[in-house]
C-alpha cells in the first residue's frame, strides 16, 4: 500500500477516513486561508484543498496526499466558524428554516498524478427558537464547527433533511474521496470483493 498522508487536523475527517480501513498519517499544513476577492465558497474550497496538497507534497514527495476543505456557503457567502456566542446566534438566525450548502473540496496528489473535485450538500435546518439556540450553544457542540454545528452530534435534532452526501456535512466525502485514491491506485477494486 502507498504511504498515505491525510493533510487536516480535524478528528472527523480522521475518523471517517478509518472508517475505510485505511492506514494513514496525519500531517497538518499551514496556508493562508483567506478568501480571495470575488472567488466562489466551492472555488475556494478547491483551492484550498489544491494548496494544502502542494504544502505537504513538496515535504512527502514519495507520499499520496489527501487534503479536504469543507465550508457551508448561503447567498454565495461562506459561514465559517462561531468567534462568540453572538456570533453563532447569528449564523443560526441566518440558516434558520433555510436551505444552505456545504462544499467541500478534496484533492488527492502524488508526485506524478494530480486530482481534485468539489462535493456540494444541500442541507435543510428547522425554524430555531431563542431556546433552541441557548440551549444548543450551552452544550458547547457549535464551537470550532463551520456553520456553527455538528450534524453527526446534537444539531441532527435540527436537520430535517439533506440532499447529497452526509458524510460530506460531516467533513469527508467518502464515496468521492474513494473514486480518487483508486485513481492513484491507493485502493484497489479487489479490496471490495
Amino acid at each position: 500500500m502507498a504511504n498515505l498522508i491525510l493533510a487536516s487536523s480535524s478528528l472527523r475527517r480522521q475518523q471517517l477516513l478509518q472508517q475505510l480501513g485505511l492506514q494513514f498519517d496525519v500531517v497538518c499544513p499551514d496556508i493562508d486561508e483567506s478568501q480571495q476577492e470575488h472567488e466562489s465558497v466551492s472555488r475556494y474550497v478547491e483551492r484550498l484543498a489544491q494548496e494544502k496538497a502542494k504544502v505537504i507534497l513538496t515535504k512527502f514527495p514519495d507520499a499520496v496526499i489527501l487534503t479536504a476543505d469543507t465550508s457551508l456557503g448561503l447567498d454565495g457567502k461562506i459561514i465559517g466558524k462561531p468567534e462568540s456566542k453572538t456570533h453563532a446566534f447569528e449564523i443560526w438566525k441566518a440558516l434558520s428554516g433555510r436551505q444552505h450548502d456545504v462544499f467541500s473540496g478534496i484533492c488527492v496528489a502524488t508526485a506524478t498524478d494530480f486530482f481534485s473535485e468539489v462535493v456540494q450538500t444541500r442541507v435543510e435546518f428547522q425554524h430555531l427558537t431563542q431556546t433552541d439556540m441557548e440551549n444548543y450553544w450551552a452544550t458547547g457542540e457549535p464551537v470550532g464547527k463551520a456553520g456553527a454545528y455538528a450534524i453527526q452530534g446534537i444539531a441532527a435534532q435540527f436537520i430535517p433533511r439533506i440532499e447529497g452526501s452526509y458524510s460530506n456535512v460531516v467533513g469527508l466525502p467518502l464515496y468521492e474521496t474513494v473514486q480518487l485514491l483508486k485513481r492513484v491506485k491507493v485502493i484497489g477494486e479487489e479490496q471490495w470483493l
